[in-house]
């Protein structure tokens, strides 16, 4: 076989150690693709595929981009899950002996991007390392645009849920792994699929005590100590992950300089089902930010507000100090209106510092992001003075100790020209007055202009050649131009340069002399221009840790002035907290829905229930008459005070809940082989198995995927479970109206209804919650709104009515209309019977039986079978 060109060998040989990357090896002002990765970037791309000449019988498959706009194919391969690694000349080619030597000097990957104009302004882009060891999780994540590092280990029961509730969270770009457990790794690969994340292994050697030492000290970590250390599991999938940066990014990255060790018990607990149910960051349908809550709570006016916020929102707090200052904050922000407008106006003039401390620190950050972060941090002194009385410790803790970076902003003021180029290596950076060397190089380049003008004159004067020019050009330097018709005027001391069809040019030795002088006088100004930028660069690199600081503490900034705006725009109210059990909400409101809708068409509704008398509120009304709406709203306010934020309602007392669960809707997941009942049942199950008497369910329309009987049994025993085993809060909607006997057979167990309005065949939604249960489904009312046809809703009612004829909940009013006819109260219930009632023989032996029933221990189908008897013995002559 014939050997590979040195050039394509070069190539095979780095290829060779990033077998998972696409090679974008840099040629002169391209970035070519060989072989298997131009297949690739060819068809992703829709770019050309040609062919080089490589050493062999056929061509090596070649595609490029050029690399003055290589960025936008690039985010479109990450985009799409590729790796691409960038493979630049690390030699000067004016010295190089042989081929110019090349490497990899960056690995881009979906969880490493740091470009700006590829990542959302508002929401962060995470990596993440999980690794499972000593039957634990750990799990480090980071945003390297930005330098957040965070860590957890994750141990004892429900961990995989757990796991699963963190990854829902943080939403990784990227996910790297190390499990010893082939299981373990299942999981993840399984977790792939609802979490969309590049799934990538990576392993380090083992990790000793030494290197979390070093690592504790390198991120300033100084409460732990050295035998907690050795077995935090979290701290050794931050090694990884921060070895992992080191092999991509090939760079020290000295922004990521802090390290975040958090418990996940500190903040509610969310799982995946309930964020997407709740419609918390994006809707169900279309995956949109518009509808969701962060859309409607999203005042903000920095980019690092909108990701705060997105971040208050998606770790709601369980600690009651911390709500309430921020709930105090958002109070005197709401109530100071002209502080609040005025500190719009300077939010509106501040960058994305914490990206550009990022980019500074990565060695990226050109001009225009010098000039913004000056322009940024000169609005801090005005910032603080709109706060000199403010009483909130929340807000007083935001700026002690804050700088406002004088220096950073005199030194860029002094030293950057505010019209400078994208490009640092063109020139023009650098202003007049920074620097005397460069002002001395710039004036020699001016005075060998005008020397060079004056040169023409005196020559045209001197040879009497009117037509005589001097020019310039990249491969001559300066030359004197002179027409054809001219030569015979051409001086002897004129020397033959180039001779055109039109003309000849010439030099001359003063010409020469002076043209060294002004191009090496250019050179060095571009050379010199580069060396004081990127000493500027690395001198604010030196604050970069106080940057972020600032850039932090603006964007919690950010956040406290949205929620007000938005409090003070939709008429919110302050919520009460406490570590008690009861949520009482007056005339609370959804607050998405009521958004979308005029104002004045929403119905409030009250909501009041706890963990100890009112624990279980059964709903009941028809379909699309606002049960789901009501359900989700008082989720959500509970969700919002504790976030911190105002809530619709005109009263409300919340008291704090550790996690809130939701099972709503149907949906199949067939690529998992779950039906609509199994995927409900799975998730139904999570519920019971993690739920506490703190927490707070939705349940909406539980056990419909199966039989009536079937549905109704499941429904009955989960409401008896959660009722007197887990003792939680929860609201159950359900159309099984046989469970609202429930109310008079288990403490703790209300009726309430969604009220409607009956028009002849028609009805009207009042969406009015009531106390009691609905005596119809209104189901072929509904079918008819929603325009079935005709001859269907008027077969339907026929059907009704000879089905209600054996329907159980008939049977059971026709027994209460007998209890009427003999003087006995309606609804009739066992300890009303043994006070008020002196039994017969026969009576008495149903009452032994009904004694004798543990209504705990009954499923559903055997008290039906029961009541059934004991109907046809009470009823026989």
């Amino acid at each position: 076989m014939k050997k590979y060109t040195p050039m394509m060998e070069q190539y095979l040989s780095i290829k060779d150690n990033y077998k998972d990357s696409l090679v974008f090896f840099r040629l002169g002002d391209f970035y070519e693709l060989f072989f298997e990765d131009a297949i690739i970037a060819s068809r992703e791309l829709e770019i050309v595929l040609t062919g080089r000449e490589c050493g062999q019988e056929e061509r090596a498959p070649m595609c490029g981009v050029p690399h003055h706009s290589v960025d936008t194919y690039i985010d479109r391969l990450v985009t799409k899950g590729y790796k691409v690694a960038i493979c630049e000349q690390v030699e000067d080619a004016s010295v190089a002996v042989g081929i110019v030597k090349r490497d990899v000097v960056r690995v881009i990957t979906p969880g490493t991007l740091i470009d700006t104009q590829l990542l959302e302004d508002k929401k962060n882009n995470y990596l993440a390392s999980v690794i499972y060891l000593n039957n634990g999780w750990g799990l480090s994540y980071t945003d390297i645009s930005t330098g957040e590092l965070f860590a957890t280990e994750i141990v004892g029961e429900s961990k995989e849920s757990r796991l699963m509730n963190e990854l829902a969270k943080i939403q990784p770009r990227e996910l790297i792994y190390y499990v010893e457990d082939s299981f373990k790794e299942q999981l993840l690969i399984k977790l792939q699929k609802s979490f969309n994340y590049y799934l990538n292994p990576f392993h380090i050697k083992t990790i000793n005590i030494n290197d979390l030492i070093g690592l504790v000290e390198s991120l300033n970590i100084t409460n732990i100590s050295n035998s907690v250390l050795e077995h935090n599991i979290g701290l050794k999938a931050t090694k990884t992950l921060l070895a992992y940066i080191s092999e991509t990014q090939k760079r020290t990255l000295n922004h990521m300089n802090q390290l975040t060790i958090y418990d996940t018990n500190e903040t509610m607990d969310l799982d995946i089902i309930s964020r997407v149910n709740l419609e918390l960051t994006e809707t169900i349908r279309g995956k949109s930010k518009k509808g969701s809550l962060l859309w409607l709570l999203d005042k903000t006016v920095t980019a690092m507000g909108g990701r705060a916020l997105r971040k208050w929102i998606d770790e709601p707090l369980i600690n009651i100090d911390k709500i309430t200052e921020r709930l105090d904050a958002i109070e005197y922000l709401k109530n100071e209106v002209f502080i609040r407008v005025e500190l719009k106006e300077y939010l509106k003039k501040i960058y994305d510092i914490e990206r550009i401390s990022g980019k500074i620190s990565y060695g990226s950050a050109n001009p225009k992001d010098l000039i913004s972060l000056k322009n940024s941090l000169k609005q801090l002194p005005h910032i603080k003075y709109l706060f000199n009385d403010c009483k909130s410790s929340f807000i007083i803790n935001l700026f002690t100790g804050l700088n406002d970076h004088e220096e950073i902003v005199n030194l860029i003021e002094t030293a950057i020209a505010d019209e400078a180029p994208l490009s640092i290596k063109e020139g023009g950076i650098i202003k007049s007055g920074y620097s005397e060397e460069l002002d001395e190089l710039r004036r020699a380049t001016t005075e060998g202009r005008i020397w060079i003008s004056n040169l023409e004159k005196e020559e045209k004067e001197k040879s009497g050649i009117k037509s005589l020019k001097v020019g310039y050009n990249k491969i001559f330097g300066y030359y004197i131009e002179v027409t054809k018709s001219n030569l015979h005027l051409v001086p002897e001391s004129f020397i033959r340069k180039q001779t055109l069809a039109n003309c000849e040019r010439y030099v001359t030795p003063e010409l020469k002399e002076v043209e060294s002088k002004i191009l090496g006088a250019q050179d060095k100004i571009v050379a010199l221009e580069y060396e004081l930028y990127i000493n500027i660069r690395n001198f604010i690199g030196n604050y970069i840790e106080s940057i972020q600081r600032t850039a932090r503490a603006i964007g919690q900034l950010d956040v406290v002035y949205s929620l007000a705006q938005v409090a003070e725009e939709n008429n919110y109210i302050k919520p009460q907290i406490n570590n008690g059990t009861l949520i009482n909400i007056e005339e609370g409101r959804h607050p998405v829905v009521e958004k979308v809708l005029d104002n004045e068409m929403f119905i409030a509704n009250d909501t009041s229930i706890d963990s100890k008398y009112n624990r279980m509120s059964i709903i009941t009304g028809p379909n699309m008459a606002g049960k789901s709406t009501y359900m989700r709203q008082v989720a959500l306010i509970v969700l919002m005070a504790q976030i911190g934020s105002f809530v619709p309602a005109r009263n409300a007392t919340i008291g704090i809940v550790d996690r809130i669960f939701t099972r709503v809707g149907a949906s199949d997941d067939l690529s998992q082989g779950q039906s609509t009942f199994m995927v409900e049942m799975s998730e139904v199950a999570n519920i019971l198995n993690n739920a506490t008497e703190k927490s707070l369910l939705i349940l909406d329309e539980v056990g419909r995927g199966t039989s009536t009987f079937d549905g109704l049994s499941i429904a009955w025993a989960i409401i008896e479970y959660l009722n007197c085993n887990i003792m939680s809060k929860t609201l159950f909607s359900t159309h099984y109206h046989e469970l609202t006997e429930l109310e008079s057979i288990m403490e703790h167990v209300k009726n309430y209804r969604i009220t409607v309005k009956e028009d002849g065949d028609n009805i009207v939604f009042l969406r009015k919650i009531i106390e009691g249960s609905a005596d119809k489904s209104y189901g072929i009312q509904v079918a008819n709104i929603a325009g079935l046809p005709s001859k269907v809703i008027q077969r339907a009612k026929e059907l009704l009515e000879k089905l209600e004829e054996k329907d159980i909940a008939k049977n059971r009013e026709v027994i209460n209309e007998k209890h009427k006819e003999t003087g006995n109260i309606e609804e009739v219930k066992i300890e009303e019977v043994r006070v008020e009632y002196i039994p017969n023989t026969k009576e008495n032996e149903i009452i032994d039986q009904l004694k004798s029933i543990n209504l705990l221990e009954t499923t559903p189908l055997e008290a039906m079978n029961i009541l059934y008897k004991l109907h046809n013995k009470a009823t026989k002559s």
